[in-house]
């Protein structure tokens, strides 16, 4: 029973870490930027890589996917966490496309997008498929609450990606400059992988 309640702990602690680290980082490579360097913020989350918050960027993207890829409730959600870890080092080794990129900048660009794609993609599906799963006849009402919020995150994440595509290829490039849809989109997107991975840790909305 007590080796029981100790992988059930661990599992809880696992996910609060990511759901953690994935609503706090926006707003720490945020103000990080302002506090630390100053200067005009980047027009996304990945073009922090080329700012003086590289390290914390690197470092969560790799803690997240360390947690992902240690994540073993079960098969479907093994495979999922392996898949998004391996996205999530890939976003980290392989930089957004800089300013005045060279070809094999743009070659490593398009990696980086790719990686990224999918990665949020993988998230989207642990919270709108994975986490709404229950072996219960009728769930509680709780868990019927937690199954809206998994829902609305999972949908919101593929919203603001696509959002935040349209925004960089149709957008001027002066409202972009002056307006960072990008980073906002992708905020949101990250903010929202964060809650639903809180709930799925019993920090809100757990059953009473």
């Amino acid at each position: 029973m007590n080796e029981v309640r100790s992988l059930v702990l661990s599992y809880l602690g696992l996910r609060r870490a990511v759901g953690y680290i994935g609503i706090g980082l926006p707003f720490v490579l945020l103000f990080g930027k302002l506090l630390v360097q100053g200067g005009p913020l980047p027009g996304s989350i990945s073009a922090y890589y080329y700012s003086d918050m590289r390290n914390v960027l690197v470092g969560a993207l790799f803690a997240v996917a360390i947690f992902l890829i240690s994540y073993r409730y079960d098969r479907p959600d093994a495979r999922a966490g392996v898949l998004a870890g391996v996205m999530a080092i890939g976003v980290a080794l392989f930089p957004t496309s800089p300013a005045d990129p060279t070809v094999q900048a743009r070659v490593i660009g398009t990696v980086h997008l790719v990686c990224a794609a999918v990665f949020f993609l993988t998230l989207a599906y642990f919270s709108y498929f994975l986490f709404t799963r229950t072996d219960q006849v009728e769930p509680t009402p709780r868990k019927k609450q937690r199954n809206v919020v998994y829902r609305v995150c999972g949908i919101l994440i593929v919203v603001c990606i696509v959002l935040a595509v349209l925004a960089d290829n149709l957008l001027g490039k002066v409202l972009v400059d002056e307006l960072h849809p990008v980073f906002w989109l992708e905020s949101v997107a990250i903010v929202a992988f964060g809650v639903s991975w809180l709930i799925k840790g019993e920090t809100i909305l757990r059953d009473r």
